[in-house]
């Protein structure tokens, strides 16, 4: 256990940060897997209403980078990889 003031600040700081990040990670795995599911059944729903998801989804990974979750690179890729297979259901 820390036996410095300051370490035992960072202990406490480091313990909310970490449930600030989980939710982040888990909001951004949350609406790519909306986007994914739609695009499992693309007969049941049009392009206009997986925009719209994707949208949300690209919204929260870009958050993502600028809070530092994740590489810029990484999330352009997942946005470019659903907004190829979304432009595919046309």
């Amino acid at each position: 256990m820390a036996s410095h003031k300051s370490a035992q600040k960072c202990i406490r700081k480091t313990a909310r940060q970490t449930l600030v990040n989980k939710n982040r990670v888990s909001r951004i795995r949350t609406e790519v897997r909306k986007v994914e599911r739609m695009l499992e059944s693309p007969k049941a729903i049009d392009q206009a209403t997986a925009q719209v998801a994707l949208v949300e989804a690209e919204r929260q990974l870009m958050r993502g980078v600028s809070k530092g979750m994740m590489h810029k690179n990484t999330a352009a890729r997942k946005v470019s990889r659903l907004a190829k297979k979304i432009k595919a259901i046309a």
